[in-house]
């Protein structure tokens, strides 16, 4: 059963930073492309970033380039969000994804496994 597990939510204010960190099973990071996604309030859930299972390169969305950086650690079997110059409109459930073999940004409901979210908000 493959679990992943958010953690590092919680309230920041504006321009401030937050991290958030997805447990998964061992295993996983080496088969599966991990991606971070978010569900603002009224909103459908969108793309944020994702980290290719090769390493081979990483991709965001254009609201988070230069400021979301991902990652991952093999050794803890954790995949990480480091959110800097964080925006009111960057509130929202962040969901950590993975794809099997995945080369791209794959259809959001074609994702093998889902997160249960964790809240990022953001105060003006």
């Amino acid at each position: 059963q493959v679990q992943l597990v958010e953690s590092g939510g919680g309230l920041a204010q504006a321009g401030g930073s937050l991290r958030l960190s997805c447990a998964v099973s061992e295993g996983i990071l080496s088969s599966y492309t991990m991606g971070w996604f978010r569900q603002a309030p009224g909103r459908e859930r969108e793309f944020v970033a994702l980290i290719i299972w090769s390493g081979s390169r990483e991709d965001y969305s254009d609201s988070v380039r230069g400021r979301f950086s991902i990652s991952r650690d093999y050794a803890k079997n954790t995949v990480y969000l480091q959110m800097d110059s964080l925006k009111p409109e960057d509130t929202a459930v962040y969901y950590c994804a993975a794809r099997r073999f995945a080369d791209m940004l794959w259809d959001i409901d074609d994702t093998d496994y889902w997160g249960k979210g964790t809240l990022v908000t953001v105060s003006s």
